[in-house]
């Protein structure tokens, strides 16, 4: 689950739409601060993969279905940004605020989300397949259909979160603070489902 960083690409060097992903951001802070001249980042379906977007300001960001493998987007604000459907395969989220965010549809496969703030975050029909999510807080997440196999949920905080017919199959639950009454012989009945 080891994420290289060799070869980040930086905000400054990438285009998109013909203009540098560093001015996009600048106008996208001062939107975000509801400064003049600020503009909402309208980054859907972008090719961000690999690029360096330690502690960028995202809050209200567009980012649906953009490429983001192997991102740095660690301590990044994402609050309330709409990555739905977006390809995170690879990305470190660490220590990052994804409060009320969209990431339905979103593919998280081998994600690094250790310490992350879900907190009532969009995640129905997600992929975390393999996605290391220690102590992670999904308290009031929406996780329906979501796809955990294999994923680390040590001490993982899943209390209030819709777990309705998510695949937690391969997923060591022992430290894991579940809903109350949840048991898990309804893990089992959803596999055989």
């Amino acid at each position: 689950m080891g994420i290289l960083f060799r070869g980040l690409r930086k905000p400054k060097s990438l285009r998109i739409g013909g203009k540098r992903l560093s001015e996009i951001l600048e106008a996208h802070a001062r939107f975000a601060r509801a400064e003049e001249g600020g503009a909402r980042a309208e980054l859907a379906g972008a090719d961000l993969a690999r690029a360096d977007l330690r502690g960028c300001n995202l809050r209200m960001a567009n980012l649906h279905g953009a490429r983001l493998e192997g991102a740095d987007l660690r301590e990044a604000k994402l609050t309330r940004a709409d990555l739905s459907e977006a390809k995170l395969r690879g990305a470190d989220l660490r220590s990052t605020d994804l409060t009320e965010a969209n990431l339905s549809k979103a593919d998280l496969t081998e994600a690094q989300l250790a310490g992350v703030e879900v907190f009532r975050t969009d995640l129905r029909g997600a992929i975390l397949h393999r996605a290391n999510c220690r102590a992670t807080n999904f308290r009031g997440a929406i996780l329906h259909g979501a796809d955990f196999r294999e994923a680390d949920l040590n001490t993982a905080l899943l209390k209030e979160a819709d777990l309705s017919e998510v695949d937690l199959r391969g997923v060591d639950l022992s430290t894991t603070l579940m809903p109350r009454g949840w048991k898990a012989d309804n893990l089992a009945k959803s596999a055989a489902e």
